[in-house]
Formats: C-alpha cells, structure tokens, sequence
C-alpha cells in the first residue's frame, strides 16, 4: 500500500488537485498580466539613478512583473528553508 493521501475515487494523491488549482490561478494571473501589458504600448520616459531613458511601456511592465517575480521567489525558497 502506498504512503501517499488520496482524495475521492481516482486514487490520485490530495496534493495534485492544489498544484492543479495554483497552475490555473497562475495561468490566469498571467493571461491578465499580459493583456494589461498589450493595452499599453505607449512610449514613457523612464528615470534611473544614472539617467533616463525613453522606452515602451509594454517593457517597463513586464520588466517589473519579472522582477517582482523573482523577489517572491527569492524569498518563498527563503522562507521554506527556515520552517
């Protein structure tokens, strides 16, 4: 017999119905990211420590998406390193 929790009558374990759940709330956070990112292709001015620079807005948003993205990241592997 296996170790592994199932969940209703296919035998699949209870942790795959919530990796399931989280891959479509990503899907859909992501499809929602992007079209705000499509609708907004206009060139702004962009000021740095060192400067600025003119670029398309498309770019300034998904640049910060990936940023914040890998700061969670950082610290939810941080995080589970502790517990």
């Amino acid at each position: 017999m296996s170790d592994s929790p199932t969940h209703g009558h296919g035998g699949a374990p209870a942790e795959s119905k919530r990796d399931r759940n989280r891959t479509i709330a990503v899907g859909i956070l992501a499809t929602l990211a992007a079209v705000f990112a499509v609708a907004n292709l206009d060139e702004v001015k962009v000021s740095f420590l060192f400067g600025s620079v003119h670029m398309p807005l498309i770019i300034v948003i998904v640049g910060c998406l990936l940023i914040g993205a890998a700061i969670g990241a950082f610290l939810t592997r941080r995080g589970s390193k502790r517990g």
